[in-house]
């Protein structure tokens, strides 16, 4: 066991209930296949908002107390005995599933579907910290010269590269539903595919201006325009050919469906938290429409994608960094996220 000695700042999910504290908290010790990293910048995702809420599925499934944030980059200060393919001082980032390596999906080299997945910050100690503690397999080493906030908010744009790239979309009509940051992450990946169109659909103006940002051909407002009627009219009748649907509202993901051309792909990265109706007959199943699960990143072949459209320049994900904030100033983050005026809100501790 390896340990730096003393006391660190942290987020701490400390109750069951709303809200967060700002605690001192003993930095983490490392076992003998893992790194100790000192967090540059974290950022904030929609799960920690959830969990900061205290929603429903928070409630069901993490177990305060603990530190939460699961989105960071960072140097490594500390390395287990059994860690060769790490040095102090590199710069890394983190896939944040851990899985177990031997569920049937494992060994046949889908880890993105770990039957027996945990989440850093969510199901273990997270990085909303000075310090994070992480298995040196779940780390992957950033180009010296990224900057510290990009190198932060690769793990949700894997989410957004797996969801837009897990079929052809090349000279395709691209629908995002759903604008927040992997949402708008996905318009700026679409266009990078070669999508020949990419719409994007949501209630926010604030973020409607930034998906324009990231290379949408058509922002629509899914509250002031007939969201089908629209895709209808820019698809000259025919539908869009591929459906991203980021929103997890119900009736935006119905919407989703009857706008899907036949023989569409409807890929779902959302997670609702109601029930969903659908006309699985006629929007589904007449249409021959493809429908996939999207969860994580492909361990690491998505991983891959992420720095090669960020080091080509092909993706420019800074405008989609809004709000620089210190750990201190938390509590505005949060608010920030939960009002929708931001795009991603980086940490820095």
């Amino acid at each position: 066991m390896f340990t730096v000695n003393g006391t660190m700042k942290a987020i701490v999910k400390h109750h069951r209930g709303a809200g967060a504290q700002l605690k001192e908290v003993a930095i983490p010790e490392i076992r003998d296949d893992e790194v100790l990293i000192r967090v540059k910048a974290t950022s904030i995702c929609g799960t920690d908002v959830h969990i900061y809420n205290w929603d429903e599925w928070s409630e069901s499934r993490v177990n305060p107390p603990y530190v939460f944030g699961h989105e960071f980059s960072g140097e490594i200060v500390e390395i287990g005995e059994k860690v060769y393919n790490f040095q102090k001082g590199d710069f890394v980032s983190a896939e944040t599933h851990l899985v177990c390596g031997h569920c049937p999906q494992c060994l046949t080299g889908k880890f993105h579907i770990c039957e027996n997945t945990k989440i850093i910050g969510v199901d273990t100690q997270g990085c909303f910290a000075e310090y994070v503690a992480l298995p040196a397999d779940n780390l992957w080493k950033n180009p010296e010269d990224m900057p510290t906030d990009i190198a932060s908010i690769q793990e949700p744009m894997g989410n957004a590269v797996h969801t837009v790239l897990n079929g052809d979309v090349a000279g395709k009509s691209v629908a995002v539903i759903g604008c927040g940051p992997i949402g708008l992450m996905a318009v700026g990946v679409a266009k990078a595919a070669g999508a020949s169109k990419v719409l994007a659909f949501d209630l926010n103006p604030y973020r409607l201006e930034l998906a324009e940002k990231m290379g949408a051909t058509s922002t629509i407002h899914s509250g002031e325009i007939d969201p089908v009627r629209e895709a209808m009219k820019v698809t000259d009748g025919h539908g869009v050919d591929v459906v991203c649907e980021m929103s997890g509202h119900p009736v935006a993901m119905d919407q989703g469906f009857k706008m899907i051309t036949n023989g569409g792909r409807v890929s779902i990265l959302s997670l609702p938290t109601k029930r969903v109706s659908l006309d699985v007959t006629n929007d589904i199943v007449f249409k021959g429409v493809e429908v996939q699960g999207i969860t994580g990143r492909k361990m690491y072949e998505t991983w891959q994608q992420v720095s090669r459209l960020l080091q080509s320049g092909q993706v420019d994900v800074a405008p989609l960094i809004t709000h620089h904030l210190s750990l201190e100033e938390f509590e505005k983050g949060f608010e920030l996220m939960n009002q929708g005026q931001c795009g991603k809100v980086v940490l820095h501790p």
